[in-house]
């Protein structure tokens, strides 16, 4: 109870205005209820019962109860009208002011805290835990209201008839201790059923975005039912609180019966006697009904308590969550390509807080099985902390406007490397620099302005390739077309149906990887960053064209510093200067050449692939039969 007062005194603040439109209309409509009562109780005295006795009807008098019902009904009308605009104006606007302060959060939140948190509990966060949380402004003028009313008819009553006030009353201990049962059980229900409803969310999106896995690998009868399982379990927990408020509701509803019941019974008594009469038992029936209808509101507010304390506890969880990113004042500004280096960075991957997956790099597989990514070993929640997934000092200065290629195997460490360049994440020590400053110290717009990076799985929009690229910001046809022929991206968008202006589908549907790939790196070219960082950005284009785009780059009147995640030695070796990497730190750095020539390791790692062929080959022209020798 103590926490669901709080969440009411957050309601208060949070929509002042039209709480105060709804309690005060909910105050008249109290007061013009008590006096209907009145109303009703002279009417039975001074109008019903002389013209029953007589058979005779007084006009004035009948007009005069006719002008009071009417007068009281409509001002009645008015309270009901005004607690209700008041009331839901109140929770809708509760509601969309709290989504976007979870949203907001959501973006000042860094990587590493979203990468610890399922999408879908994240959206259901945003809508259903913000709906829940303030469903309880509903109620909540009428309750105001009624409290008003309860405190009138209570003292009416005891004025009126203090035995029948007490008859009346003694319900009130029954009502508590139903509501204290009800509170206990349904408190650990609502709980439960809230964190079932974030669990539907988060396999139903992550089924929408792994539609193609599911269909091509024939895994959509183990989907169906991944999805029908959870979906059951929301049911039972649901029907586990419906059936709690199918108790309750008729216990709230029947107790203040059975005491208008037990007021009526006496109270016939006392008219017999001479002790009340018609006209006050009628008015006190109805004013102890009076009292009922609080109650009922009671138990329509305490019933949206339990769930508006649980909602309210995911949603605060968001607003009040730690580890923002702190920014300072210094400009990012400067001519050409920024001089960037590492000294001494380690950084080690934060494991899920939920405990099921293998860590901020791991996606859950359509059977629902943990699936480390990036070569990353997979990690339960009692296994020991895995000091590979990361990086532990590394070192290394990038002279302005060069490019390097970071080199190494899978799991060594270069997405790490890239993202903290671009400070998706803080290293757990050490210092990223860019222009002499340490990137902590830039303005939080200085990044965005002079830094860009394009990862290996493009995202785009349900929206045009002219919006994809400019994001919404002013840049003219030929800055756009500039940008895209950089990326080779201008040949194949000039053949598409509507040119720049070509809708292409949900994440690009209608492009390939390789097309994708092109315009995601268009969009961060226009903005001619300072520090460009290409995270396998070219993976899904043919050698040719990553070659030529690189080479583009280092050809084109571009001011940026390019850091390159490699893997193909056409394309490293168009790379000023390699950095090769293995497990987590920097093995050895130098051009390309001197690499292959000096670092086995490095040798056999560029060389692999056609090492490889080489073996294949040999293997084919050794299992092929030996001609035959004509007779």
């Amino acid at each position: 109870m103590r926490r669901g007062l709080r969440v009411i005194g957050i309601a208060l603040r949070g929509a002042p205005g039209p709480f105060a439109i709804g309690i005060g209309s909910a105050a008249l409509f109290a007061g013009m209820t008590v006096a209907s009562a009145f109303v009703l109780g002279w009417v039975t005295d001074e109008v019903l019962l002389p013209m029953m006795a007589t058979g005779e009807i007084d006009r004035d008098v009948l007009l005069l109860a006719v002008a009071l019902i009417l007068g009281v009904a409509v001002l009645k009308a008015v309270g009901v009208v005004g607690r209700r605009l008041g009331a839901y104006f109140a929770q809708f606007q509760l509601q969309a002011r709290y989504r976007r302060d979870v949203t907001r959060r959501y973006l000042a939140l860094p990587i590493s805290w979203h990468r610890r948190h399922p999408t879908g509990e994240l959206l259901s966060n945003a809508n259903a835990d913000v709906e829940s949380a303030f469903f309880v402004a509903a109620p909540l003028p009428m309750a105001m209201g009624a409290s008003l009313l309860l405190v009138i008819t209570g003292g009416l009553l005891i004025v009126t008839d203090p035995g029948l006030a007490a008859i009346g009353f003694s319900i009130g201990p029954l009502l508590g201790f139903a509501n204290w049962f009800y509170q206990r059980r349904m408190r650990h229900a609502a709980t439960v059923a809230q964190q079932a409803r974030a669990d539907v969310s988060e396999v139903a999106h992550e089924s929408f975005d792994s539609a193609l896995v599911v269909k091509t690998m024939g895994r959509e009868e183990a989907e169906t039912q991944r999805f029908r399982a959870t979906t059951e379990d929301l049911r039972d927990k649901m029907i586990r609180v419906g059936r709690l408020r199918a108790f309750f509701d008729p216990v709230i509803e029947a107790l203040p019966n059975i005491g208008i019941l037990l007021v009526l019974l006496v109270g016939a008594f006392r008219v017999r006697d001479g002790f009340l009469t018609p006209g006050d038992l009628v008015q006190f029936a109805l004013l102890f009904r009076l009292v009922a209808l609080p109650i009922r509101v009671f138990g329509w507010l305490l019933g949206e308590l339990p769930r508006a304390v649980v909602g309210w506890d995911r949603v605060s969880r968001v607003l009040n969550a730690t580890g923002d990113m702190v920014h300072g004042r210094a400009s990012g500004d400067g001519a050409g390509g920024a001089a960037i280096g590492m000294r001494d960075v380690g950084f080690h991957h934060p494991s899920s807080e939920r405990g099921d997956l293998a860590g901020p790099d791991a996606r859950t597989t359509p059977t629902g099985a943990p699936q480390p990514m990036d070569g990353a070993p997979e990690r339960g929640p009692d296994a020991p902390e895995d000091r590979t997934r990361g990086i532990d000092s590394v070192s290394f200065d990038v002279d302005a406007g060069r490019t390097i290629a970071l080199v190494g195997a899978t799991g060594s460490g270069k997405s790490t490397i890239a993202s903290l360049l671009v400070r998706l994440y803080d290293p757990d020590h050490g210092h990223v620099v860019f222009d002499g400053a340490a990137v902590p110290d830039l303005a939080r717009d200085q990044l965005a302005r002079h830094v860009a990076i394009v990862f290996q799985e493009a995202f785009l929009f349900d929206d045009s390739v002219r919006d994809n690229i400019t994001l919404g910001d002013d840049f003219s046809d030929a800055e756009v077309e500039a940008a895209a022929t950089l990326a080779r991206a201008h040949g194949f968008v000039s053949e598409l149906p509507h040119g720049y202006d070509t809708q292409i589908g949900e994440r690009g549907a209608t492009l390939s990887g390789g097309q994708r790939q092109r315009l995601a790196l268009a969009r961060a070219l226009i903005r001619r960053p300072r520090l460009l960082v290409l995270d396998d950005a070219t993976s899904a284009v043919d050698p040719s064209v990553e070659s030529e785009i690189l080479r583009g780059l280092a050809e084109a009147d571009l001011p940026a510093t390019v850091v390159v995640v490699a893997y193909r030695r056409g394309s490293i070796a168009l790379a000023d200067e390699v950095v090769f990497l293995q497990d987590g730190a920097v093995a050895a750095r130098g051009s390309h050449d001197e690499l292959l020539a000096t670092v086995p390791a490095y040798a056999s790692l560029v060389t692999a692939y056609e090492q490889q062929r080489a073996e294949d080959a040999a293997a084919a022209a050794h299992a092929q039969p030996p001609a035959e020798v004509p007779e």
